[in-house]
């Protein structure tokens, strides 16, 4: 009996002794985590944990408050945008001036619907030639032969003509215009512009035939001193004439103006969606080249900002058609 009490205790402290190693490694495991949770950054383990920090410094690189900064010279701010202004404030347009922003900017469709006004402001009608402005130049003279020229008016018998320089006669702008010329010995003659002077004619000057400058100077001065001004004459015809180009038709065609007491500064044609303005040429002609609104309404506006409609008139070539309409004096 004693042989067998004395036999029996040996299993139970191997027993004993395999339990405790797992509870020992349970223990160190548990201080390895610990001291793992302790280290800086921890805690998130595993590929997710190297890379939070930079994905974190990502967000923070596109906060909507510190836009990228942008080369000197374009004229965005290179620091953070404040957080009052408006989004589109970020990225102003070159000809914007930020102490005159509004709080609402207009979009461009906005802008551009705004401006393509089919009856332009009088202000923005004149050109290089303006009402009531006086110039200086000198003046030229040239043979005006029939006294047709650029303009396109086709001969005259009235040779009180004259060329405008190239710049002044801006695409034909100044074509029909009544000048007054002065010369300093007192001398003065209104002369019609029917060309153009080409370069290097001066802005001012103006080359008139050899019928006109011989009233303000004999023709061997050559270049003459002079101040000239645009006129609104009471001489002109009653009505206004229309005239389609050579070669017109439904398809294609070009509108004149013939006989206007001021300068016309647009045409337009009547659409079904309005009126459309042409483009004028170098030799004083509107085009569409579409063949819109030809044999149609036409809107004619002066550079004083009356503008006539004119109905009825028929597409015929290279024909003078007057109206029944002109431009009141001024």
């Amino acid at each position: 009996m004693k042989a067998t009490k004395h036999a029996a205790p040996p299993p139970n402290r191997r027993r004993g002794l395999v339990m405790g190693i797992p509870l020992a490694l349970v223990a160190v495991g548990v201080l390895v985590l610990l001291a793992f949770a302790l280290l800086p950054g921890g805690g998130s383990g595993g590929a997710g944990g190297a890379s939070a920090e930079p994905a974190a410094a990502s967000v923070a690189a596109t906060e909507p408050g510190t836009p990228p900064a942008t080369p000197p010279g374009t004229g965005t701010p290179t620091g953070p945008t404040p957080s009052t202004a408006p989004p589109s404030a970020a990225s102003p347009s070159p000809s914007a001036t930020p102490t005159r922003r509004p709080s609402a900017t207009p979009s461009p469709s906005a802008a551009t619907s705004s401006s393509a006004r089919t009856a332009p402001a009088p202000a923005s009608l004149s050109g290089r030639i303006k009402p009531g402005a006086s110039y200086q130049g000198v003046a030229t003279s040239y043979d005006a032969a029939d006294g047709n020229g650029a303009c396109s008016f086709g001969p005259s018998d009235d040779l009180m003509v004259a060329a405008m320089n190239h710049t002044d006669y801006e695409t034909s702008r100044a074509c029909g215009a009544s000048v007054l010329v002065r010369a300093a010995n007192g001398a003065s003659i209104t002369v019609r512009i029917v060309n153009d002077c080409p370069l290097p004619c001066a802005p001012g000057q103006l080359d008139l035939s050899h019928e006109a400058f011989a009233k303000l100077a004999d023709l061997s001065v050559g270049r003459l001193p002079i101040t000239w001004t645009l006129l609104s004459p009471g001489t002109a015809p009653d009505t206004m004439s229309i005239r389609y180009k050579v070669g017109s038709s439904q398809w294609w065609c070009g509108l004149q103006v013939v006989g206007h007491r001021n300068p016309v500064a647009a045409l337009e044609v009547r659409t079904g969606d309005g009126w459309r303005q042409l483009t004028r040429t170098d030799y004083n002609y509107f085009l569409s080249p579409d063949g819109t609104g030809c044999g149609g309404a036409i809107r004619i506006t002066d550079v004083y900002g009356e503008q006539l409609t004119v109905d009825g008139i028929a597409v015929k070539p290279d024909v003078v058609q007057p109206t029944r309409v002109q431009f009141a004096r001024h």
